[in-house]
């Protein structure tokens, strides 16, 4: 990690502790490699964004815990533990973890099919266990070193899940901004015809407080997004609603919110509920992981900061096992947060620390005053909430450049309005891959022939899809693009066929520059196809492979099954090996293209110069 001017050698000489060279250790005290990062000027920058930081979620805590199904104050209590904990243990200097819009949808979709009521001692119970297992499991992720995990759900994949979350976090909110009643528990499509069903029982006065909130916030942000919008809103929101503050008008208040520090707690560890509880909790660590490691790595790559993807794991894990014990349930990094935490110059992972902090103090000044906010204000601002997680611009993006991203977004935000939210992550994860196995299963095989390049006056191998060129009638060049392994075996050993069955040529000569890997199974076929060509008098030949690519082959014993003088580093000696070989069987001897140099050697004209 690069440490900033200014830093010190004393600083630097007071963190080198050799627990930091322990492998084993090591994650666990991951603060040690970023305190001397921390200097007068840096507590100063930290302590400001900090306070930007402790009053922008101050709404939001409040909004998600809603979201998720559980009391407020759950919400500032995950805004309180997570973050502390994924700075001293995480990677990023920027990210601010802490309760999410996406995994409180989750949270409330996964439990509210168990049947317990939102909000009461049980359904805070299994959410808390449900921490604890996702924080568990992010946890053995990191430490086993498996933070590659993240790669394999691909960005069209989150975008149509959260834009999918999104729709399902405005629908729950119906209730609250309308002024009606919903069944719990219902499909997508089921409440939406209980709302239209209702809307001559909607109460005016709710609708224009929840709507007056929305606009405000919406036309804060769009002025300036540095400034706490949400809360400027729901001020504003609350002091609206006093004109209608008579009980005729119907505008309900939230709930007192307990102004004290996060109490302690316990998760139930009985088998029964572990196991009930395991498959969701999977599916909330897995969308943790990937919200925290993108939004890291997206800051990162303003900051100039190398992330460390299986450390993030590791903070991510530890903020949500201690945070269950500590009345939080599950959290991760807020891209919010995060990008306003760096905007506004925090230097330090001491920013997300002081950030915790100052909430701590905010809550216990001003959670009497939270029994003054009108419900329907907090649905206007929860309604904004889910109008933001939906990426017009990408979405329109995916649809305009690509049929096979188009379909993984569309079954993606289907499967998170229609199923349930888990299985829309794994189901948009399993279609990413079988697109991704479809796509490599049919690597390019691009046939090659020698072009006059006129400002060389040399000669260049073409792809004769492109250009058409003599090609020589008894050697094939091919190259390969993309790796040989056990998905694409069939579709390059049915050019390699259709080369000598169609075109009767039975030296064939593959350029490797493009081939990343050769699996074991893919290894074996070749060796099949060069002893079938070898008897058919031709062969297989090789030039420009990869060393890795070469290594391995050398590690299953291939080269030596295929020939040791059928490798090459260089195209012309490979050419000329070939041509000696024909030569010897006569076949030059009638042909009449002459593509190659070695074909014009008794020639009286120049010969240009080799490929």
């Amino acid at each position: 990690m690069s440490i900033k001017a200014g830093s010190g050698k004393k600083q630097n000489e007071s963190c080198d502790f050799k627990i930091l060279q322990n492998p084993w250790l090591s994650p666990f005290f991951n603060f040690l490699t970023w305190c001397s990062l921390i200097t007068k000027d840096s507590i100063k920058a930290d302590m400001i964004a900090g306070i930007t930081g402790a009053v922008i979620v101050l709404p939001q805590g409040v909004a998600f815990a809603l979201i998720a199904g559980l009391p407020p104050e759950y919400g500032l209590y995950t805004a309180m533990v997570t973050p502390i904990i994924a700075a001293l243990f995480g990677s990023s200097l920027h990210l601010i973890s802490g309760p999410t819009t996406a995994i409180s949808i989750v949270v409330f979709s996964t439990l509210s099919t168990f049947g317990q009521t939102p909000g009461s001692p049980e359904f805070i119970s299994l959410a808390l266990t449900m921490t604890f297992l996702a924080g568990l499991y992010q946890l053995a992720f990191g430490l086993a070193r498996l933070g590659v995990l993240v790669n394999f759900v691909s960005h069209t994949v989150v975008v149509g899940f959260t834009a999918g979350a999104a729709l399902l976090i405005i629908t729950s909110q119906m209730k609250n901004v309308l002024g009606i009643s919903l069944p719990r528990g219902e499909s997508f499509l089921h409440n939406w015809v209980e709302i239209f069903g209702k809307l001559p029982e909607a109460n005016i006065y709710v609708f224009i407080v929840a709507l007056f909130t929305f606009l405000v916030a919406f036309a804060i942000k769009k002025y300036n997004k540095m400034w706490p919008n949400l809360l400027i809103a729901l001020i504003a929101g609350s002091l609206f609603a006093m004109f209608f503050s008579g009980e005729g008008f119907g505008i309900k208040l939230l709930d007192p919110i307990e102004g004290h520090l996060p109490p302690l707690s316990m998760p139930d560890f009985s088998l029964g509920t572990i196991k009930m509880l395991a498959p969701g909790a999977f599916a909330v660590a897995l969308l943790g992981l990937i919200e925290a490691v993108s939004i890291s790595r997206a800051i990162a790559t303003k900051s100039f900061q190398r992330i460390d993807g299986n450390q993030e794991f590791i903070g991510q894990g530890l903020s949500n096992i201690v945070g269950s014990f500590f009345s939080s349930y599950a959290g991760s990094g807020s891209f919010t947060r995060s990008g306003i935490n760096y905007e506004s110059g925090a230097q330090t992972p001491m920013s997300a620390i002081f950030a915790a902090f100052f909430l701590m103090i905010i809550l216990l000044l001003v959670a009497p005053l939270m029994a003054y906010l009108p419900v329907a204000a907090m649905g206007g601002i929860i309604l904004l909430v889910g109008y933001s997680l939906i990426d017009f611009k990408e979405i329109r993006h995916v649809l305009e450049s690509s049929k096979t991203e188009t379909a993984i977004l569309a079954t993606t935000f289907l499967a998170t309005l229609f199923l349930e939210l888990e299985f829309a992550i794994y189901l948009g994860v399993l279609l990413s891959l079988i697109i991704f196995l479809a796509r490599t299963s049919t690597p390019d095989i691009i046939s090659l022939a020698p072009d006059i390049d006129r400002r060389y006056n040399k000669k260049t191998l073409v792809d004769v899809e492109t250009k058409p060129l003599d090609e020589c009638p008894e050697l094939k060049i091919l190259r390969v693009d993309m790796s040989i392994y056990f998905g694409s075996l069939n579709h390059i050993q049915k050019k390699l066929f259709a080369v000598s069955d169609n075109e009767q040529i039975n030296h064939i000569l593959v350029i490797g520059s493009g081939i990343n890997l050769i699996d074991l199974s893919g290894a074996e076929m070749l060796a099949q196809e060069a002893q079938r060509l070898k008897k058919n008098g031709g062969g297989l030949y090789f030039v420009g492979l990869k060393p890795t690519v070469y290594t391995s082959l050398c590690r299953g014993h291939i080269i030596g099954m295929i020939g040791n003088d059928h490798f090459f580093d260089d195209i012309n000696e490979a050419i000329t090996h070939v041509q000696h070989k024909i030569e010897l069987g006569n076949a030059c001897k009638l042909c009449e293209v002459k593509v190659f140099k070695e074909c014009r050697r008794h020639d009286k004209k120049p010969a240009l110069e080799k490929v």
